[in-house]
Formats: structure tokens, C-alpha cells, sequence
């Protein structure tokens, strides 16, 4: 599964390209709504994973968008809403909502609630992806690396190392941790081949993501980023 999409339905345009470029940074794919007299249609077109849907629109509002949803997909939908009235809340549940977020909000509120939602409607597809911001993210089950929906050119030793290291991120993965998974592959590697390894796979990540993803910790070894 690729990277996770977010569809915005908001008429503010300042807030939805705020929210836009935040989410982006996180490494989510997002996509407005352009006619709001056209969600349903755009939803259809969009095929998002998650909806974040604002109560107050042109035309018709949020609880009328989200029944329709509710119609034809049990997409998780966050309203985001100036409402503060507790009715509003229950009516946004009544109609299928899964939670509900009152403006003005901090972003990284918004994405920890983004990220509840996510892991409870798809657990099972994402558990086997590694965000790493910027739109890069490690698929561990293809043991393949994403800058978007760009896959970055690695060898077969390489994918596995920085499988290792995403697997086991934030923490450090020792050279002998290493060593002994590349060996499980039939490839036997010394000291001095992983150190080599391990530079020229920072070469190819500085030049496709321009930045470093690999730390070093002294005497210990490897981590990510």
C-alpha cells in the first residue's frame, strides 16, 4: 500500500492549504475539494483513505457530505468544525463521523488524531509502513523505499539494511545486528564490506531524498533518521 490519502473538504482556503502543506510533511498524500456542490463526485475521483470534512459549507454542509459518504464507503471522516455546540458533536457521530476536531486547532493535534484513526481503520495494511517525513516512507514487507510514489533505486543488500533499521527505529541497530542479517541471506559480510555498504547506501539516500536518513552512533552502530 502506497502512502496514505487525505481528502480536505474545507472552504477556507487559507486553512485547507495549511493543512495541506503540514500533512505533506508528515508524508500523507492530500487532495481538496474544488466544488463543493460536488463532494460526493470528487470523493469518488479521490479514492481517499481518510476524509477531513468542515461543517460549514457552500451548499450543502458537512453532515449532508458525510451521509452520502456513508453510502458508498466507510472511509474514516474528521470533522473539523467552528461548532463548539455539544449537539453538533452528536450529530456529527449520528451521521457516521469518527471524530471531531473544533477550530481553532493546533496541527499536531490534527495529525495525532489523523494518526488514531488511520491505525484503527487500517492497521493491518499500514503496520508495514515507515514514515519518515518529507513523503518518504519504507514499505519493510517489500523491504522498498518511497519518496512519494517513487521508488528509490537500491541493491538487494541495501533494501535489507535499511529494512533493519526502519524496523527498529528510533533505536540503534548494531554492525553485528547487521552482519548477522545479511548472512541470513546467504551473503556473507565482514566489518570492512559493511562499511562500505553502509556508505555507499548514504550516497544514494542523500542524493534521492536530499538529507542524510542514517545516524551514526559511535562504537554502537547504525540508526534512522
Amino acid at each position: 500500500m502506497g502512502l496514505m490519502k487525505i481528502m480536505i473538504v474545507e472552504d477556507d482556503e487559507a486553512l485547507a492549504e495549511e493543512i495541506r502543506a503540514f500533512l505533506g510533511r508528515w508524508g500523507y498524500q492530500t487532495a481538496a475539494a474544488r466544488q463543493f456542490d460536488r463532494v460526493l463526485e470528487e470523493f469518488s475521483q479521490i479514492s481517499p483513505q481518510l476524509v477531513l470534512l468542515d461543517i460549514n459549507l457552500p451548499f450543502y454542509d458537512g453532515f449532508y457530505w458525510c451521509e452520502k459518504i456513508r453510502q458508498v464507503s466507510a472511509v474514516p471522516i474528521l470533522y473539523i468544525s467552528s461548532r463548539s455546540d455539544d449537539r453538533d458533536q452528536i450529530m456529527a457521530m449520528a451521521q457516521g463521523g469518527d471524530d471531531y476536531i473544533e477550530k481553532p486547532f493546533r496541527l499536531d493535534l490534527l495529525k495525532a488524531k489523523i494518526q488514531a484513526l488511520l491505525r484503527r481503520a487500517y492497521q493491518y495494511k499500514v503496520k508495514d509502513q515507515v514514515f519518515l517525513g518529507g513523503g518518504i516512507h519504507m514499505d519493510l514487507e517489500h523491504q522498498a523505499l518511497y519518496i512519494g510514489e517513487r521508488e528509490v533505486g537500491l541493491t538487494k543488500s541495501e533494501r535489507r539494511i535499511l529494512a533493519k533499521l526502519a524496523a527498529n527505529r528510533p533505536d540503534v541497530v548494531t554492525r553485528e545486528e547487521l552482519m548477522m542479517d545479511l548472512w541470513e541471506t546467504d551473503e556473507y559480510v565482514s566489518d570492512g564490506t559493511l562499511t562500505t555498504m553502509i556508505s555507499r547506501l548514504r550516497s544514494k539516500l542523500n542524493a534521492a531524498c536530499r538529507r542524510e536518513l542514517i545516524g551514526t552512533k559511535k562504537g554502537q552502530g547504525y540508526f534512522l533518521l
